[in-house]
């Protein structure tokens, strides 16, 4: 809960609110106390700048406020003058380094990079390897909090104050000067290492607690703090000279040293290699190509002595889920489960594309007559917009009109659909014409626009922008896609391209906005405080606002034919949909704590998530702020289809019952797993309810009986057009496609089905596909979903959590966790998943599965590795049949040892049946000891036959 997030936080500090949404006229509850977008030059110094039809000014409106500290002083960004003019991305995980929130700290609050955490202080920079959870706030918060192991700067440092002196994608560097000494420091996700550079003092490191050395060869000093283990690099030639918890260096004529964090003490001449191979910037870049998004990301580097320019990172779980690129055996812990490290300076990944659709498409289970009554609720609404003022609420108001325009064309409501139309038009010419009630301000110091009035901080503490724009973006989409005149440059599209430059700025040379504001390539979401002036971090709350702002990219970058834009659009939307399966969801059980009680999180914050929300404890608003709005670009949502289950299930034990409040929410999120079930639902209220103020009845009707019909979203098929999106009921799928374009295009999907789309209309086709699946034109088929069908019922693992019957990979191995020092025999405990889906097959009768797997302890004693196979029959996310095999204990020698099926069962349940479209599923994990052992891939010892034809 926040009073634990904010340990030394005044009360005053509530009030800032990231991510905060509550429901009209809802305060502060108690329970948290317990692109191609236009010209890239800045505004020029004028009262009100044009934009197109539209304006903004770029001083704010009287009696209003910037960003300012929590007594309410403004402040401007902490740069050097190095940094002064380039646009800063606020809401990020460093933003406190730039952002002065709180006047008694001139430094930083923690950063948490991941798998280290960070805080500046006036001698240099706290670094800490937080591996052990807490669970805090009643329960409903897991937290890895930062906790200093050792400080990293030079004699003498003491500095007033910490500014942020360049950054890139993905890393920041810190600057520090006291008048005689300056430093630097870059850091970043993933990045093991610490690349410090300084001058008028010695490199000097002060540990937490006296160290043990279990290495010293002059320049290279090994060091176990806190149980974590550390190896500092000093200049060839220097010493380190250790003196009870201070370790001190010359640097001579040199001015750069570095440390690294350890994942074992054998790892340090790896890491030894790249000690001095400086990482100078980061930098993602994305494709979308036939139905799959493929994202590189690298890294810059220098050597700083000798010659290596490579390096190593580590990846969190949504990037090497989604990456066949080959990884070592080394990992670190972080709140969002294992990292795996990779020995290079980039590495890719490959997902399929997460369409996005204007609207459900036609169907014969919703009433026509019924849809229209109410449609015409909301059109005839004496005020449509139930008198929303600030950029929020009239965002969502506004989303909600956009939902309903194509569905009332779609069943030839054109009234209607001019109507609502007309009225989204309206209120946003008002938005976007500077000098009325509502306008839009530039702030040249922040790089920001900010809409006035404001809420929720967006304007003193620069929070949520992405939430409240993404309404903007979402319905000028739909008005472009009925309207191309009134969305172009010359009328009201300029101003829509400047909401989306603030929020998602695909552009690094872009003077007036900073690239991505909000999204973090690396951590694979947004963040939604302006200032991360947090203990925890920054944090973001509803992810699905986030993935409102990417799907409205896609929608308007389509509308408009900038596939570049649309392109973005489906990047981002793809990449934080598995990080919310992942880091919300906890999709897979390998990422929430085995302590924590929780199966989904209402926030996600640097150092952990919490159950809750900004306003308030009611289960139902825990579980629907990762939903709202329900909209086509919320398809993703059905990739997991358990975890909807599970979601919907943990909300009414924790509930009490059946949801109330947001009812509809949630209805429409369940029937995206099981819409029979939630037809039930809504046909048992017979229309007697309150929509979420988001919401409509039209829409949710529309929704629920759309699903029930054609079955929910199959996101085992995508189609090479971004807006398409396919479903599935009984066997059958229903293959749906929207062209923007002004000509016929043929959609085809990856089972081959191919789609006929006329110009600037919706197509809808019920059938087989053609009969070749998955034709990726990715030679690097998913991890999760190899695009080649399997054959045979021999699959080897191979590294990357993939299931194959490809013979042909590299042998590797993979890294199996730690118990914890806790019995899991029969549970697993941070598994390694391997996994392949769309199995077909017969049981082979008196066959029985089997494996054949060889691991390694080492050294380390009192391990046990544990197998469960587990069977989804119908490839629907839940599985059927789970086969739980006895532990193996491993000797604590070095070497291979041979682990089978011949250890006997130790649990089965449910029944075998045949395979269609299916998963199988094989984890192992230590079920006794206290360290890492290690599983083979890639070879005839690696592994699992299925007893199936």
């Amino acid at each position: 809960m926040i009073e634990v997030l904010l340990v030394q936080a005044s009360l005053s500090r509530l009030a800032s609110r990231a991510g905060a949404r509550p429901a009209a006229a809802t305060l502060l509850a108690v329970a948290l106390a317990a692109v191609t977008l236009g010209p890239a030059a800045s505004p020029a110094a004028a009262a009100t700048i044009p934009a197109g039809a539209g304006s903004y000014t770029d001083s704010r409106p009287a009696g209003t406020q910037g960003p300012t500290t929590n007594t309410g002083a403004p402040v401007t960004p902490k740069l050097t003058t190095a940094a002064r003019d380039k646009p800063v991305p606020t809401n990020d995980w460093w933003s406190s380094l730039a952002f002065q929130r709180y006047g008694d700290n001139p430094y930083s609050t923690p950063m948490y990079g991941h798998p280290l955490t960070y805080q500046a202080k006036a001698s240099g920079l706290e670094v800490g390897y937080p591996t052990t959870p807490a669970i805090v706030g009643d329960g409903r918060q897991y937290e890895y909090a930062h906790k200093a192991d050792l400080t990293v700067g030079l004699t003498g440092l003491n500095s007033p104050d910490t500014k942020a002196d360049a950054w890139s994608d993905w890393t920041v560097t810190p600057y520090w000067a006291d008048g005689s000494r300056t430093f630097r420091a870059t850091i970043g996700h993933g990045l093991p290492f610490v690349y410090a550079k300084g001058s008028g003092g010695d490199a000097r490191i002060t540990t937490a607690s006296t160290p043990t050395v279990f290495s010293d060869q002059g320049n290279v000093v090994g060091i176990t703090v806190a149980g974590h283990h550390y190896a500092l690099f000093a200049p060839t030639g220097a010493d380190w000279n250790i003196s009870g918890t201070t370790i001190t260096a010359g640097l001579g004529s040199k001015d750069y040293f570095s440390l690294a964090v350890l994942p074992s003490t054998d790892a340090l001449a790896t890491y030894r290699k790249y000690a001095f191979s400086f990482v100078t910037g980061s930098q993602v870049a994305w494709q979308t190509t036939g139905g799959n998004v493929r994202a590189t990301y690298s890294l810059t580097t220098e050597a700083r002595e000798g010659t290596e320019r490579g390096t190593l990172q580590a990846l969190y779980r949504h990037q090497w889920l989604h990456t066949t690129d080959a990884l070592t055996p080394y990992t670190y812990v972080s709140p969002r489960g294992t990292m795996k490290v990779r020995e290079a300076t980039s590495f890719t990944t490959s997902q399929k594309n997460n369409g996005v659709v204007p609207a459900l498409p036609v169907s014969s289970g919703v009433d026509r007559a019924r849809l229209t009554g109410y449609l015409n609720e909301v059109a005839n609404a004496s005020d449509p917009f139930s008198g929303a003022s600030d950029t929020y609420w009239t965002g969502k108001a506004l989303g909600k009109l956009a939902q309903l325009v194509p569905v009332a064309d779609q069943i030839g409501q054109t009234a209607t659909r001019d109507k609502l139309l007309g009225l989204m038009k309206g209120r946003m010419q008002e938005w976007f014409t500077a000098g009325g009630a509502s306008e839009f301000s530039y702030d040249k110091d922040w790089k920001t626009l900010t809409g006035y009035p404001a809420s929720y901080g967006s304007d003193t503490e620069l929070n949520d922008h992405h939430f409240h724009y993404s309404y903007y973006v979402y319905a000028a989409a739909i008005i472009a896609q009925y309207d191309q005149a009134w969305a172009a440059d010359s009328a009201w599209g300029t101003m829509v391209k400047h909401l989306i430059r603030d929020t998602a700025n695909p552009s690094r040379t872009d003077s007036a906005y900073p690239f991505l504001r909000g999204f973090d390539v690396y951590a694979g979401h947004s963040w939604a405080s302006g200032h991360q002036g947090f203990a925890a971090g920054n944090n973001q709350e509803s992810s699905s606002e986030s993935i409102n702002l990417s799907a409205g990219l896609v929608l308007w970058g389509s509308a408009m034919g900038d596939n570049s834009l649309r392109d973005l659009g489906s990047y981002l939307l793809t990449t934080e949909s598995e990080a919310i399966t992942q880091y919300w969801f906890d999709a897979n059980d390998t990422v929430f704590p085995a302590s924590y009680k929780y199966g989904t999180v209402g926030m996600v914050w640097g150092s952990g998530a919490s159950y809750s929300t900004w306003w308030t404890a009611n289960p139902e608003e825990i579980h629907g702020i990762n939903v709202l709005p329900v909209t086509g670009g919320s398809l993703h949502l059905a990739r997991e289809k358990a975890a909807i289950k599970r979601n919907i299930a943990e909300m009414e034990r924790e509930n009490g019952g059946p949801a109330q409040e947001w009812r509809d929410l949630l209805w429409e999120f369940e029937a995206l797993s099981d819409p029979t079930s939630a037809k039930a639902k809504f046909d048992g209220v017979n229309g007697n309810y309150t929509p979420e103020e988001g919401e409509s009845k039209a829409h949710t009707y529309h929704w629920i009986n759309t699903l029930n019909t054609l079955g929910a979203p199959d996101m085992t098929v995508s189609g090479d057009l971004p807006t398409s999106a396919v479903f599935s009921k009984n066997g059958t799928r229903t293959y749906t496609a929207h062209n923007h374009s002004s000509a016929t295009r043929t959609v085809t999907f990856s089972d081959g089905k191919t789609l006929s789309v006329p110009a600037r209309s919706t197509a809808v086709s019920t059938g087989p596909g053609g009969g070749n699946p998955d034709p990726d034109p990715d030679p690097d088929p998913d991890p999760e979903e190899p695009g080649t069908p399997s054959t045979g019922n021999t699959f080897r693992l191979k590294t990357g959590g993939v299931l194959t019957t490809a013979t042909t990979d590299p042998a590797g191995a993979d890294t199996i966790a730690s118990a914890d020092g806790v019995n899991r025999d029969g549970t697993p405990y941070r598994p390694t998943v391997y996994e392949v889906k769309r199995v077909n097959g017969k049981v082979s009768a008196g066959a029985a599965t089997a494996f054949r797997l060889r691991v390694d302890a080492g050294t380390k004693v009192g391990l046990a590795p544990q197998v469960r196979v587990s069977y989804d029959l119908t490839g629907d996310g839940t599985f059927d049949r789970t086969e739980t095999f006895r532990y193996f204990a491993t000797d604590p020698v070095n070497g291979w040892e041979e682990y089978t099926q011949a250890v006997g069962a130790q649990a089965t349940t449910g029944s075998l049946g045949e395979l269609k479209n299916g998963t199988v599923r094989l984890e192992i994990w230590n079920a006794l000891g206290n360290g890492t052992s290690q599983v083979q891939t890639g070879t005839d010892a690696a592994v699992l036959r299925i007893p199936y034809q």
